[in-house]
């Protein structure tokens, strides 16, 4: 039997995404943020690591607003869902640290109460778009826009 590490001695990433949707002349589309700190760029929900001192309602809000320009009313906490990266892992796609990595993702859905669709500046979004959910399945997205979806149920 192989004993697991405790959690002393791995790493984690505490984060929370918002699934947002809309209907455009009777088209669904998806809010996504194209992430641009991996070697390719890829889509994603909005959303990202939650602060140590604050509430995760509160981080996605913010992180929502950072990445999009959007502020946004959480509607529904949908699921949550764990990674875990090995150290080479972790490595391999320039993570920091040398331990393995536990990442909880913890997914919403979410409207949009004000705000206009601005990129964020400086960070680890270039860009935020709406997209047809049909056409989801073509782009470069990361895992968590699958996931993050079929928690929704679409």
């Amino acid at each position: 039997m192989t004993t697991q590490p405790h959690y002393t001695e791995y790493d984690t990433r505490l984060a929370a995404y918002a699934v947002i949707v809309r209907s455009v002349d009777g088209t669904d589309e998806v809010l996504l943020a194209l992430w641009n700190e991996a070697s390719e760029r890829r889509w994603t929900l909005p959303g990202g690591g939650i602060d140590l001192h604050e509430r995760i309602e509160d981080g996605v809000v913010r992180e929502v607003r950072e990445e999009t320009g959007y502020d946004v009313e959480l509607v529904d906490l949908v699921g949550v869902d764990t990674y875990v990266f090995d150290a080479q892992q972790r490595l391999a796609r320039s993570i920091e640290g040398g331990r393995p990595l536990k990442a909880v993702r913890v997914i919403y859905t979410a409207r949009v109460v004000g705000g206009e669709l601005t990129p964020e500046e400086d960070g680890t979004t270039d860009e935020a778009r709406w997209f047809p959910l049909v056409e989801v399945a073509s782009l470069p997205r990361v895992s968590t826009v699958d996931i993050g979806l079929r928690m929704a149920g679409r």
